[in-house]
């Protein structure tokens, strides 16, 4: 009897502890964010930029200055992140063909590292971030303001980062387009 009644009482417990965790899975259903039609066209072309010339990518009102392919070891990231100036100066992060992990408390940020490798923690050190919101989807094309005044020279990787397990789901090293 008083080994039923521990096994329903654990029971319990772990189904309150699953209701209660924070959801998971949320980010699975996430509407894809758009941009000008000029701008869908730029994205579709991104993955042959080493085959075309900067000038017939751009379109004289959104301007591409960085790119980068996503990698990830231990959680299998993939798709690409790309650096806009709008006409009026505004920077936007948009990550296209995106996909990662779903976890909790997962981030976008700015790190001022060349790369991130997966098996090194590199935001235990002095490595300085900035944070653009958190993960709208683990999958999908999404954009992130930039703030004004952001040093592009010095935060030249994209991480996607999960606070809750300090860990780096996936980094994009950015290079000039």
């Amino acid at each position: 009897m008083v080994r039923t009644i521990k096994t329903g009482l654990a029971f319990v417990a772990l189904t309150g502890a699953f209701l209660l965790q924070a959801p998971v899975h949320a980010q699975d259903n996430m509407k894809p964010d758009s941009m000008k039609q000029d701008d869908k066209q730029h994205d579709k072309m991104q993955d042959d930029k080493m085959k075309h010339d900067d000038k017939m990518m751009n379109d004289g009102k959104t301007k591409t200055l960085e790119t980068g392919k996503f990698h990830g070891k231990v959680h299998t990231t993939s798709g690409r992140a790309t650096v806009y100036q709008e006409a009026d100066g505004k920077l936007v992060l948009r990550l296209t063909n995106f996909k990662t992990s779903n976890g909790p408390d997962v981030h976008v940020i700015l790190v001022a590292t060349k790369d991130a490798d997966d098996d090194a923690n590199f935001l235990k050190s002095n490595t300085e971030r900035l944070e653009l919101g958190k993960l709208k989807g683990n999958e999908g094309d999404q954009n992130y303001e930039i703030p004004a005044g952001t040093d592009l020279t010095k935060f030249r990787t994209v991480s996607i980062y999960c606070e809750r397990f300090n860990a780096n789901f996936g980094a994009a090293p950015l290079e000039k387009f």
